[in-house]
């Protein structure tokens, strides 16, 4: 089954049985009734939609357009974008919501709809369960021939949020230009090929080495931006000897950089490094999630900062952001989020400004990324028997630690000093999922493999 609904949208594979794949049934079923529920709790009837360039989302696209005219609702098509334009567009539209088409970093046979408030913000939990609830139910009622809605198509908007980024007072197009970047760009062949050269261009980035930026969503690697998917640019970099790689997912709002030699800069350090650049002019506080690197609450403290953590997901992230007044947040996937901006995972913003603190430095990235604290994150799951009950190993495991710093907000999350692990049960199968972060490799795997050991003999006892 490859139909996955969940409070922040639906995602799927394209084609096969309806309710069981990403099918034109299902994509008008749940269209329809976010399109009841953003009308029922915003006065505006417009709704703003873009996508990314996998072959499946004009298709995608049509179809949501359509269900949305036929229940009187006026449709604002951005056209092929990235998920922070739309996140802009749609409280600058005055929309009652928005609906970005994209898998994000999913396979090209996957397919989806993000849900956007009419903040152009994630739906909550809350809402996205109201969502749910108005799809199963089948209780839309569609609008009469002369009360449908109309689109608008607008291919203006990635203008409009560069030109945003541009007038960011952190952002500083002068010394990214005198640093003369030499600059390699894999976009996936999505649409930050359009995008992210855009951008460089506008930051005054002349040498640009554009790798997979042609947008016709053949993804020519796993999209996911993770090292063994970058094998490509790593090479690039390292032959073209350029200053430094970019590297973006489908949607755009993923970011992870190549160093100057070849090597990861590393997913999780995308974020330490922008935020130690806004804290030095901004202080304040930070947020990310629980499995996030502890390099952040790091450079946050060196910088008289607090940090916060805040469950997984990126809705999460933002609302823990708001309530602690962060000036910078997001994830260790490579999600930055830039209040001065908007409260949503921007690659574009993150580039502007890791260029900036890069020329500002007067570093190469291999010299900055040696300036931050050393961490290693080890992965892993654990497979159980659908009869064990997860909820109470979860438990027990806090029990047998509970001298240690506890977090449970999501999951159970045991700190160690400066070591820590991350236990999460998975909401569609028997599985928990385990990281572990310590200041070597092979602490972080010692420490994983003990809770594993741990949620074996908890099973067996």
């Amino acid at each position: 089954m490859t139909l996955i609904k969940s409070i922040s949208g639906i995602r799927g594979t394209i084609g096969g049985p309806a309710g069981n794949n990403l099918t034109p049934i299902d994509i008008v079923k749940f269209a329809s009734a976010f399109g009841k529920w953003a009308t029922q709790h915003h006065d505006s009837r417009k709704i703003v939609i873009g996508r990314d360039a996998r072959p499946s989302g004009e298709m995608v696209s049509n179809l949501v357009s359509s269900t949305l005219i036929g229940m009187g609702i006026d449709i604002i098509d951005i056209g092929l974008s990235t998920t922070p334009t739309v996140e802009i567009a749609v409280p600058n539209e005055n929309a009652c919501g928005g609906i970005i088409i994209t898998a994000s970093h999913n396979p090209v046979e996957w397919n989806a709809l993000k849900l956007l408030n009419a903040k152009g913000e994630f739906v909550s939990g809350n809402d996205g369960a109201e969502i749910l609830e108005i799809a199963e139910s089948e209780s839309v009622e569609f609008a009469k021939v002369h009360k449908l809605g109309k689109i608008t198509h607008l291919d203006s908007y990635l203008d409009y949020h560069i030109e945003k980024i541009l007038k960011l007072p952190l952002v500083d197009i002068k010394a990214i230009k005198e640093r003369n970047f030499h600059i390699a760009v894999d976009a996936v062949n999505s649409s930050g090929g359009i995008a992210v050269p855009k951008l460089l261009k506008a930051l005054g980035v002349e040498n640009i080495l554009e790798l997979f930026c042609e947008t016709n969503g053949n993804f020519p690697h796993n999209p996911e931006p993770l090292p063994e998917n970058l094998t490509t640019i790593s090479y690039e970099v390292e032959k073209n000897r350029c200053d430094l790689g970019i590297v973006v997912d489908p949607d755009v709002d993923r970011l992870a950089f190549i160093s100057e030699d070849g090597s990861m800069f590393g997913e999780e350090y995308t974020l330490v490094s922008i935020a130690d650049y806004i804290l030095s002019n901004t202080p304040g506080n930070t947020v990310s999630n629980l499995s996030s690197t502890r390099a952040l609450r790091d450079v946050t403290e060196k910088h008289g900062g607090q940090y916060f953590a805040s469950a997984v997901g990126e809705v999460n992230v933002v609302e823990q952001m708001k309530s602690s007044n962060a000036v910078i947040g997001g994830e260790g996937n490579g999600g930055v989020i830039y209040p001065e901006l908007h409260y949503g995972r921007d690659a574009l913003v993150g580039i502007a400004l890791f260029l900036t603190h890069l020329a500002k430095k007067g570093k190469s990235c291999a010299q900055l990324k040696a300036s931050y604290p050393v961490y290693h994150i080890s992965k892993n799951k654990i497979e159980l028997q659908p009869t064990v009950d997860v909820d109470k190993i979860l438990s027990e495991i806090e029990n047998k630690y509970k001298s240690n710093p506890v977090n449970t907000i999501d999951g159970v999350k045991i700190e160690f000093e400066k070591e820590w692990v991350h236990l999460r049960k998975s909401n569609t199968e028997p599985i928990i999922r385990i990281y572990a972060e310590a200041e070597s490799e092979t602490t972080a795997d010692n420490l994983a493999n003990k809770l594993i050991q741990d949620i074996h003999e908890l099973i067996q006892t």
